[in-house]
């Protein structure tokens, strides 16, 4: 048996299993070939032959770690615990590493089928109570990893709190993964627990500890707290880099605050810490003026600071933000522009052009990009879809729409394209964008709901009113896509006809609401109580009055300036019919 003809998974079904049972133990034993067949069958997932292997396998002489690794997840995803435990047992009858048998046991847990991150958490655990061994540094770190990869930040902390009561080793780097974790799952302010176990432990944080940190402070604009940690990081002689400041200076540009943005610039140069090409990228797409651009773009070449692409992309925005439409297209052009990122600068420039409403000169570009055999980049065709909205380019638009493969950048597409459908009155062309986004969500009709809500506001928006499209996609809803609508939906639906003072439609959205399996409410009570007077029939008005429960005093406002909006002028004819109605109001 050749090991070429198994090292790949590909290959195993070329193997016969009758092969490895009869193969001499011995050659097995000192060939490599029967450790890359045992790995290839783990990652296959042929259950039947893995088992047979498993039986006469001894794992104490598989000679890497990363092999006995891969047949612990296998036995993990296959759910095999007594090969676990009886292997587990072997390594420990032979003195094999505690802290390699610990990281076995996390890789089993970790790969066990449909547990959420609590129970592979509690199963490392009690596997470690079961078999009588100790967890690891290096189990916990990877159990703490676990947790940063799936955002449970929380559960994270959790665990190094019990690593320090255990008396465990801790690294820095593990913080980083905690700290990132938290930074991508929002929870910034986590940055304040995560920093007091740091210095609790007495560990020596570093200068990519400190940037992390100081960048959750500036994302909570807790400046303060950024300025604080900055003053730590000189307390233990570390010397802030570039980044640091930049993550100080990008907050302040964020907010909008060119003052602080620039103070920091100076506290650089106080602190002989020179501008990198983020620096400067920062300035340039914060410039005021034509001036400022130059300013800085000389300053970058003097500083002899790289111009990197995403440099040439900052100055097209700084360009088109100040309206030098053709010096930002003249960027590209640029000799030092790298060959293998001018689509991705043309792309921004194509953005740039359309946010500031260039949008014939951006679709130049775009025709520009294509011919030359490339395409355009994903936002960029965003933003084209975004901002060319004008009535009568539909076709373009789903052309646009057809070059989205990434499906995240398609369903936003998609979303946008089925509002402008709606704006403009092209029914058939919605229903298919909405099947074809009920393919794409398999049926999730909570991610449906949300789309056709945000398809109703719009409806209930558009002046001026077109309640037509608004009932024919309530149809299509129901008759073709087999959806229910929401009850914000059908809220938005009777707000539309209240604004096209529609009294038959909002009769019939009222029916609707049953219909969809819904029992009335104050805001479906306001909204027909509005539709009532709005269309001057008021003894209905009255009768929907009588319902609306009025303890709430905000419900009380809304419902006189119902009345001063809608029945102002009918006051004094119908001032004894509509008295008793009127009365029911206390305020």
């Amino acid at each position: 048996m050749e090991s070429s003809r198994i090292s790949h998974p590909s290959l195993v079904s070329k193997i016969d299993i009758h092969e490895w049972l009869v193969f001499d133990q011995k050659k097995k034993k000192e060939s490599k070939a029967h450790e890359n067949y045992v790995l290839a069958l783990c990652e296959s997932g042929r259950k039947e032959e893995l088992l047979k292997v498993l039986e006469i396998i001894d794992i104490t002489k598989v000679s890497s770690v990363d092999y006995v690794a891969s047949i612990f997840k296998s036995l993990g995803r296959l759910s095999l615990a007594s090969f676990m435990e009886k292997f587990v047992s072997a390594f420990k009858a032979c003195d094999y590493g505690a802290e390699e048998i610990s990281d076995f046991i996390f890789y089993y847990a970790s790969n066990m089928p449909n547990l959420a991150v609590e129970d592979v958490i509690l199963k490392f655990k009690d596997l470690h109570a079961q078999l009588v061994v100790t967890p690891s540094s290096t189990s916990y770190n990877k159990l703490v990893t676990y947790c940063c990869d799936s955002f449970k930040v929380h559960a994270a902390l959790d665990i190094v709190d019990q690593m320090c009561e255990a008396g465990l080793t801790l690294s820095i780097e593990m913080f980083h993964s905690i700290l990132r974790a938290s930074e991508e799952s929002f929870e910034f302010n986590l940055v304040h627990r995560i920093y007091s176990v740091i210095c609790h432990q007495s560990l020596e944080p570093n200068c990519e500890t400190f940037r992390i940190m100081i960048n959750l402070h500036v994302k909570m604009k807790d400046f303060d707290g950024a300025y604080d940690l900055l003053k730590d990081m000189k307390k233990i002689n570390l010397t802030p880099t570039a980044g640091i400041y930049n993550a100080i200076m990008g907050g302040y540009f964020r907010e909008k605050n060119i003052y602080g943005g620039l103070m920091v610039l100076k506290q650089m140069g106080d602190a002989d810490v020179k501008p990198d090409s983020q620096t400067f990228c920062y300035l340039l797409n914060n410039c005021e003026c034509e001036e400022d651009i130059i300013k800085y773009y000389e300053k970058l070449k003097c500083a002899g600071v790289q111009v990197t692409k995403h440099v040439f992309m900052a100055l097209i925005n700084a360009y088109a933000s100040c309206g030098q439409f053709e010096k930002a297209k003249q960027v590209v052009l640029d000799k030092g522009v790298p060959i293998k990122s001018l689509n991705e600068i043309k792309s921004v420039l194509v953005s740039a052009l359309a946010l500031h409403g260039q949008i014939s000169d951006a679709f130049d570009i775009y025709e520009e990009i294509k011919n030359s055999g490339f395409n355009l980049e994903p936002k960029a065709i965003i933003l084209l879809i975004e901002y060319h909205q004008s009535e009568g380019d539909l076709t373009r638009l789903l052309q646009l729409l057809e070059e989205l493969n990434d499906p995240d950048y398609r369903v936003e597409g998609s979303c946008r394209i089925l509002l402008y459908c709606v704006r403009y009155n092209h029914l058939s062309s919605a229903i298919d964008l909405l099947k074809q986004l009920k393919d794409t969500f398999h049926d999730n009709e909570l991610a449906m709901e949300a789309i056709l809500d945000e398809v109703f506001s719009l409806i209930a928006e558009i002046e001026p009113v077109n309640l037509k499209i608004g009932l024919d996609l309530l149809t299509a809803i129901k008759e073709e896509l087999g959806l229910r609508p929401s009850r914000k939906s059908l809220d938005f639906l009777l707000a539309a006809c209240v604004n096209g003072k529609d009294l038959d439609n909002s009769r019939l959205i009222w029916r609707e609401y049953q219909t969809a399996g819904f029992t009335h409410n104050v805001l479906s009570f306001l909204r027909m109580y509005q539709a009532c007077l709005a269309c001057g029939d008021h003894k209905s008005a009255a009768n929907i009055l009588h319902k609306i429960p009025k303890d709430d005093p905000h419900v009380c406002c809304v419902i006189k300036a119902c009345q001063t909006t809608y029945a102002k002028s009918s006051v004094k004819g119908k001032k004894k019919k509509e008295g008793d109605a009127s009365n029911d109001l206390k305020i």
